[in-house]
């Protein structure tokens, strides 16, 4: 085989690989960039009681049965991006995510104390009959139910409403075709409209009446109260008279826990100390609550004092009659410190979830004194003023180890 033949083989083989080499190398770089984007919109779905629960597809938690939430995660560039967690409006709802204000509070030494929980009496609401008749409908049946302002309660057939409706079209219809300049017909029917809403209907019931020209056997009463209905005092068929309790609701919104406390304890706690309240009904979970009255009266039988604290009930878990365990501090010693719950420790220290200017969440590496299980005095590592996640601490955390795998964050304290 001559030269020129050899160089000929030798270029054609050279041709061959490179043309190989960038078809690899665009098969590649097709098949990272679905990577990508896959990285961009990468979500999962998670319980807000159970984070460590992940999900590739929404449904209900194995565990406790509630409903997983979605979490989105968008990749960055930075490290100070990958860093922060963001979460919509309704994932923070959804996975109850609080937060406090880090101040000075009472560390001292606890004593731990067994409550019940019940409804708040100052957000209690009663809805009286107006006027007395015969009830032909009720629309609300049962205990439980929920109710809001506006909606109907029952129907009710009444005498004097029906005269008082007849006194309204007539003083309309007489406006309208006597034109007597001794009678002044707008007061009339002013006065006639005013009864017909003291005695229970509401302004678009009083037009429709007038636009109808109609008077109506029954009369539907609307609700004027908004809760859940705790009580309901009549039946259908009943006669009632004016000022008879018809139902009473409770806002579950807010709640007290209410425990005895021994006269010589008493004197150790004041309204507006900061308690942590924990349900043994829902795995131990811990919020926050304020003593709210303690009473000044001894029990005569037991010679304990009563002492009230107000929780809040924003996801609607809580139920009256559940048991609790309070715990709060006896002392006086004050310090800078967080509510114990927002602390998480592993092995390589404490950290807790700050939440920013912007309304992200980062972490912060802190150090911790001695305090108890409601407040831990903090040594270094935040400010007053600085606002930690309280409850949905561990949501973020789990978070976070999902969006950066195991790399470590930078954590400043």
């Amino acid at each position: 085989m001559n030269d020129s033949i050899k160089q000929y083989i030798w270029l054609k083989a050279l041709r061959l690989l490179a043309f190989t080499l960038v078809i690899t190398a665009l098969f590649t770089a097709c098949k990272q960039k679905p990577q990508v984007a896959e990285m961009q919109s990468k979500a999962y779905y998670t319980c807000s009681m159970h984070p460590q629960i992940h999900e590739h597809h929404p449904g209900n938690c194995p565990i406790c049965g509630m409903k997983l939430i979605k979490v989105e995660l968008t990749g960055g560039n930075s490290n100070a991006a990958a860093d922060k967690i963001r979460l919509t409006a309704s994932q923070i709802q959804l996975a109850g995510i609080q937060t406090d204000t880090v101040r000075e509070e009472n560390t001292g030494s606890e004593i731990t104390l067994t409550g019940t929980v019940t409804a708040d009496e100052k957000n209690a609401e009663e809805l009286s009959a107006r006027i007395a008749g015969r009830i032909q409908q009720l629309f609300v049946k049962a205990t439980g139910e929920k109710i809001s302002a506006g909606q109907p309660v029952y129907s009710i057939y009444s005498e004097d409403l029906l005269e008082a409706q007849k006194e309204y079209l007539l003083a309309k219809q007489q406006q309208k075709m006597l034109h007597n300049p001794d009678v002044d017909y707008q007061q009339l029917i002013s006065a006639a409209k005013n009864r017909l809403q003291l005695w229970g209907l509401t302004p678009a019931q009083i037009q429709r009446l007038a636009a109808s020209g109609k008077v109506s056997a029954t009369t539907t009463v609307l609700s004027k109260i908004s809760g859940t209905v705790s009580e309901i005092a009549v039946h259908q068929g009943d006669y009632i008279t004016q000022g008879m309790s018809i139902l009473k609701t409770q806002a579950l919104n807010s709640l007290w826990v209410e425990a005895q406390l021994y006269a010589g304890e008493a004197g150790n706690y004041k309204v507006q100390d900061r308690v942590s309240v924990s349900f043994p009904d829902l795995g131990g979970r811990v919020i926050n609550g304020k003593v709210e009255f303690i009473n000044p009266e001894l029990s005569d039988a037991s010679k304990v004092d009563l002492i009230r604290i107000s929780i809040a009930n924003q996801q609607d878990l809580i139920r009256p009659g559940m048991l609790a365990y309070i715990s709060i501090a006896n002392g006086r010693h004050r310090s800078l410190a967080v509510p114990a719950s927002a602390v998480l420790t592993d092995g390589k220290g404490s950290k807790v979830w700050v939440k920013n200017t912007d309304n992200s969440y980062s972490p912060r590496m802190i150090k911790t004194g001695s305090g108890n299980l409601t407040y831990v005095p903090v040594i270094s590592g935040l400010n007053q003023g600085d606002v930690v996640v309280t409850n949905g601490a561990y949501l973020l955390n789990s978070e976070a180890v999902f969006k950066n795998g195991d790399k470590q964050m930078d954590m400043k304290m």
